[in-house]
């Protein structure tokens, strides 16, 4: 366990995760994620496509698209029925992404109020990565 006192938490400070997706087309995953969710993208290299790097953001949220040309992401559900979540993003007015994203063939799990008193949806992006969509405790 580590103690209170530990020098090193006195001197650094962590600011976010951010994840990670391999992904065989940056440029247009950071498109479809701009498209659908919001995001902008904050940079990318090179200047001209393929992207092989490409950092996203929306609000305080980022998500980073690094390329793999050919890269499929294995669909694990089978090993997991209870869900298999790529990122988890906390946020407020997750009832009104909601309803902007309700409707589309991307939404995985409808808006629900979760025992722990959050409100959660979930949708697939194109390349098969999982997000989740949570927050409002009380809405």
């Amino acid at each position: 366990m580590a103690s209170t006192a530990d020098p090193a938490r006195s001197e650094s400070w962590m600011i976010s995760a951010v994840p990670t997706f391999l992904v065989p087309d940056v440029a247009s995953t950071a498109r479809w994620y701009a498209e659908h969710l919001g995001f902008h993208t904050a940079g990318h290299v090179p200047d001209d496509e393929p992207w092989v790097y490409a950092s996203l953001l929306r609000d305080g949220a980022e998500l980073i698209l690094l390329n793999l040309r050919g890269y499929q992401k294995p669909d694990l559900t089978d090993q997991r029925p209870a869900g298999l979540w790529d990122a988890y993003v906390r946020m407020r007015g997750v009832r009104a992404l909601y309803e902007r994203v309700c409707g589309q063939g991307f939404l995985k799990v409808p808006l629900k109020k979760q025992p722990y008193g959050d409100w959660e949806f979930e949708v697939r992006d194109p390349n098969g990565y999982v997000l989740v969509f949570g927050g409002d405790h009380e809405q």
